[in-house]
């Protein structure tokens, strides 16, 4: 515990809970300083150290930058707690290494509500240093001068108290610059009734400094004090007096030595990025103050390394500051085993809590009895709401203690989205970056171009300003390289907005209509300069999601639709909520994004269910004419999967009629129909009348092999697969060549290993569920005759079922017999034979029942219903060589 939590304490009556401070370690962010502070002691104990050095550039800036609400202010305090002194170090953070070195921490408060300015800054400082217990002349001198100057007739001991720092530091200082005052006096062998008049007394050292007496050499060795005090003491020369402060620290003895760390905490609050002024001054007392360390928390990065800020400050530059350039360090979650932090970067971001720390800082934030006041359920909920952002759990606790006063809290009270969230991020923005962040609220993932579009902005400053912010993520090697903070984003979008500049809920639809419309441009780009299939799929998973929540037209998202069909991958897209009978969908848009939907999920779902959804897409009407046809052409397919050979047929035969775009494919899937119920003249038939777009060569090998004419089936496949890449169509050159694969496997298994190599190379990256089953089937084929065990094809029928697929149940009973046939064992291929006879009775397949007893050399034991290209003799003959041909290849190897 860091200490009392009094928002909590003050809002509720039971005395008995427990409301503490809970720190969650953060004990990356203290080993970086840490190991940045020993370096920076090092630096200064070296012989080649100068304090008055004025051009060397500085290391002694160390940043922790965030979102609003990331804990950056605990951290701060939490360090100064650590650097005063082993008591207050948290047990989880390590032993600093400076043994012997004595740091003294001094915290500043940059917030608006501290009302902290330049002046105090300064004051806050030289009253820290006044422990050391001993007057710093010179820069004594240079600030009683200021003080009379700008101050006059007000007493600085007043003012310290008033400030808060008479509390903190003690009285000392002013004694401390009296006594200053009068040992310059005293040096000077000015009267004693001069003593106390700052004028006389500096204008008299400026007097011996220039002519170098023997009286003031210390003071002498300032090379710059008497430039300093003869310039007019304003607010400006203020700013240069700490580099007589740094002089002064440079002159004590070692065993008085001490660093001074420097915290200056809430950095954003001091201007902004077109006023500078304060900035430049803060800048200023770090650059002139080299042998102290400055920890700077905020929300923003600092830009000093900038060159381009030349100008508004006084040193910028990757040359003078080198630890602030470059990429930001991104500190790994506390709790992230094996984890070591290092390298010269002193940006650093500060990153959300990791699960188990959000956990705990619920479980120690509110307790009675030593318990945690939270169960455990609740904290979940929180946790997964949170991404971390400490912010997030802090006003949990309180709505907690809220709901508390009137009922017990349940999870269900904190699926909750805090409009406190978007005030506190927004607070530093200017107009237009927070129109930018509304629009790029809607988008998962963005690029410059894509933020500045979506917003409606004519140019692209504000997004390129607020891609720097720390809410906003950046992944590299993305499709888009920017992302939002994930609760910021979710807050923004569902919480209510009582800032002035709040969007309604025209202004949200009209975002939406330029993010969809920006999208759709980055996609027509591609597709006029070549197919980007990673860019399709993003734009698709993009864009459904803003046409189905804002009810926007199509457009673009119908070609899309219609290219991510085409290469038959299935890559995810995201599904839509549904309810009710027709999955709640009332748009084109809600049903676009259910076909979508499951047309993908069909490689992960049992068929009955994609034949559900695509049947609830068909009914709605919603669709135009040519994306119906989808939905009616892939119901057909499920159906035929299922074995409803009837409502195939039926909608297949719609689809040919429509002559649409899948008409050439409506006229495959009759001819597979044809081949189902074993009318091999009519599929072959019209297989000659598809071309490519139809896939003839495909439908010929599937015509090919049924009558145990492998070769010319692989020709076929082959043939088709080439095609498909010259067409450049992922999933038909990998379905093709499983084909080719699984006939070659019946006449040559060397070959079939190699082919079956090929096809499992094209399936990578691709989600085609049937064509992988049918590569695992063709594996049973390679090795049939040879298997010792069957375990392997009890696994596959069970993945068979799982996926409803009749055909790939069928081929699989099918390789079995080959399998038994080839061990010319009766017993198991007439039960395989059995199993076929059940699975076909509806008529479909039903000639496989016939190819088994064709390897077999068994008898017809009914007239067969199939219609052969050639006879049934030549059917015969051939599958019986294939066994054959199998067993002298076994007996061979043995």
């Amino acid at each position: 515990m860091a200490g009392r939590d009094l928002r909590a304490l003050f809002s509720t009556n039971d005395r008995s809970v427990e409301a503490g401070e809970a720190f969650t370690n953060r004990h990356m962010q203290w080993e970086l300083v840490a190991a940045a502070l020993s370096e920076h002691l090092r630096h200064t104990a070296g012989p080649a150290f100068n304090v008055e050095d004025l051009e060397a550039p500085r290391d002694n800036v160390m940043v922790f930058h965030g979102v609003g609400g990331i804990g950056k202010s605990t951290l701060s305090r939490k360090l100064e707690a650590a650097l005063t002194g082993a008591d207050h170090r948290p047990a989880q953070w390590g032993e600093p290494t400076w043994a012997g070195e004595r740091i003294l921490p001094v915290r500043i408060d940059l917030s608006r509500s501290a009302g902290t300015d330049f002046e105090q800054l300064v004051l806050t400082i030289r009253a820290a240093l006044s422990t050391l217990g001993r007057p710093l002349p010179a820069f004594d001198l240079a600030l009683r001068r200021y003080w009379e100057q700008q101050h006059p007739g007000e007493s600085l001991e007043e003012y310290l108290r008033r400030g808060g720092l008479v509390g903190r530091f003690g009285k000392a200082m002013p004694q401390q610059m009296q006594a200053a005052m009068a040992d310059v006096a005293q040096a000077l062998l000015l009267p004693g009734s001069i003593g106390s008049a700052v004028g006389q007394v500096t204008g008299s050292l400026v007097r011996a400094l220039r002519e170098r007496r023997q009286t003031v050499r210390a003071l002498a060795r300032c090379a710059r004090l008497a430039d300093l005090l003869e310039a007019e003491p304003d607010l400006d020369s203020l700013s240069f007096y700490p580099h007589l402060l740094a002089w002064e620290l440079a002159q004590l003895p070692a065993d008085k030595r001490v660093t001074p760390v420097i915290l200056l905490d809430t950095f954003e609050d001091v201007g902004d990025r077109t006023h500078r002024d304060l900035e430049r001054l803060i800048q200023r007392v770090a650059w002139l103050m080299p042998n102290a360390y400055f920890i700077v928390t905020g929300r923003s990065r600092l830009q000093w390394a900038d060159p381009a800020l030349q100008g508004q400050l006084d040193y910028t530059g990757p040359t003078a500051w080198p630890g602030l350039a470059g990429t930001a360090i991104a500190v790994p979650a506390a709790r992230t085993p094996g984890t070591t932090v290092g390298g010269r970067g002193r940006q650093v971001l500060v990153g959300d809590f990791s699960p188990e720390d959000c956990d705990d800082y619920l479980a120690r934030r509110l307790s009675r009895d030593g318990q945690p006041l939270i169960n455990a359920a609740i904290r979940q909920t929180i946790t997964d709401r949170s991404h971390g952002l400490p912010l997030y759990l802090d006003l949990s606790v309180l709505r907690f203690l809220e709901i508390r006063r009137t009922r017990e809290p349940a999870p269900v009270d904190f699926d909750h989205d805090f409009g406190a969230l978007i005030a506190r991020t927004l607070s530093d923005l200017t107009h237009d970056e927070r129109h930018v962040l509304r629009s790029i609220s809607l988008l998962d993932a963005f690029d410059l171009t894509l933020a500045t579009v979506a917003a409606g902005l004519a140019h692209e400053a504000p997004a390129q300003r607020l891609i720097e912010r720390p809410f906003i993520r950046e992944q590299p090697f993305g499709l888009w390289p920017y992302h939002l903070h994930g609760l910021i984003r979710s807050t923004i979008r569902s919480a209510d907005d009582a800032t002035d500049d709040r969007w309604t809920e025209r202004d949200w639809q009209q975002a939406a209509g330029r993010a969809l419309a920006a999208l759709g441009t980055q996609w027509t780009a591609s597709e006029a300069t070549g197919r980007d299939r990673m860019l399709l799929v993003g734009c698709l998973r993009q864009g459904l999601p803003l046409a189905r929540d804002f009810r926007l037209d199509l457009g673009w998202l119908a070609d899309a639709a219609w290219s991510y069909v085409s290469d038959s991958v299935w890559e995810p897209l995201a599904p839509p909520v549904r309810s009710g009978a027709d999955g709640g969908m009332a748009t084109a848009a809600d049903a676009l994004v259910e076909l979508l939907a499951a047309l993908a999920r069909r490689q992960h779902e049992h068929r009955s269910i994609t034949a559900s959804r695509l049947a609830a897409v068909a009914r709605t009407g919603l669709l135009p004419a040519d994306l119906h046809e989808m939905a009616v052409y892939y119901l057909a397919k499920a159906q035929r999967d299922l074995g409803d050979s009837a409502g195939s047929r039926r909608g297949m035969q719609l689809v040919a009629d429509g002559g649409g775009r899948l008409a050439p494919a409506a006229r495959r899937g009759l001819a597979h129909l044809a081949r189902l119920a074993g009318d091999f003249p009519t599929a072959h038939d019209v297989a000659q009348t598809l071309g490519w777009e139809g896939r003839q060569h495909r439908v010929e090998g599937d015509v090919y092999w049924p009558h145990g004419d492998m070769n010319r089936a692989a020709t076929a496949y082959a043939t088709a697969r080439d095609q498909a890449e010259q067409h450049n169509i992922a999933g038909e050159r990998a379905t093709s060549q499983a084909q080719r694969a699984f006939v070659l496997a019946f006449t040559d298994p060397e070959a079939a290993d190699d082919e079956l190599h090929l096809a499992h190379q094209l399936l990578n990256g691709l989600d085609l569920r049937a064509t992988t089953l049918t590569t695992k089937i063709a594996a049973l084929v390679r090795d049939a005759g040879a298997l010792s065990s069957l375990d392997a094809a009890r696994l596959l029928r069970a993945d068979i079922t799982e996926a409803g697929v009749t055909a790939a149940q069928a081929a699989l009973e099918l390789a079995l017999c080959f399998h038994h046939a080839v061990q010319d064992d009766h017993a198991k291929i007439s039960a395989a034979i059995s199993r076929l006879r059940d699975l076909t009775r509806g008529g479909d397949y039903a000639y496989y029942v016939d190819i088994a007893q064709f390897m077999a050399a068994m008898p017809l034991n009914r007239a067969s219903t199939a219609q052969w290209l050639d006879s049934e003799q030549q059917t015969r003959s051939r599958w019986r060589s294939l066994v054959t041909a199998r067993q002298t290849y076994l007996d061979a190897r043995h």
